[in-house]
């Protein structure tokens, strides 16, 4: 098993684009207009289409998943909390940052946050993730 320490973080971005909000439209079932129609958008008190929250959610995943902590790990459970809305065009930046590491169950848990381009918080939230131990596959 890897060691984990507080404090340790890792990040990746990545621009949302209109093709993104089409593919998780079609995957999810949410055609909610403010998702998919720029005229019903347009009247809202965004002005614009804004992304699904849970495709913004969805970078956590990647994030963990593959950087921190990483293949093998498997979430146990995420909060998440939406602070501002996320749209076409916008570069997120999605960070995990080490909170605690319980080794002996092999469960970890981590702040997580996703900021726009202008590093305003757009998404934040805790993950506790499963860990495989030496030699373990979860």
């Amino acid at each position: 098993m890897a060691f984990f320490t507080q404090g340790q973080t890792a990040s990746f971005s990545r621009t949302i684009t209109e093709t993104d909000f089409v593919m998780f439209a079609g995957l999810s079932g949410d055609y909610n207009p403010v998702h998919v129609d720029q005229e019903y958008a347009r009247e809202t008190r965004f002005g614009q289409r804004i992304s699904h929250g849970l495709l913004t959610a969805s970078l956590l995943s990647r994030l963990l998943g593959m950087h921190l902590p990483g293949i093998g790990s498997v979430y146990k459970d995420q909060t998440l909390q939406f602070k501002a809305p996320v749209f076409i065009g916008d570069t997120i930046t999605a960070t995990a940052t080490v909170q605690d590491f319980n080794e002996e169950r092999g469960i970890i848990t981590l702040l997580t946050e996703c900021t726009n381009q202008h590093g305003k918080i757009v998404l934040t939230g805790t993950a506790t993730m499963l860990v495989p131990k030496e030699g373990e596959k979860v």
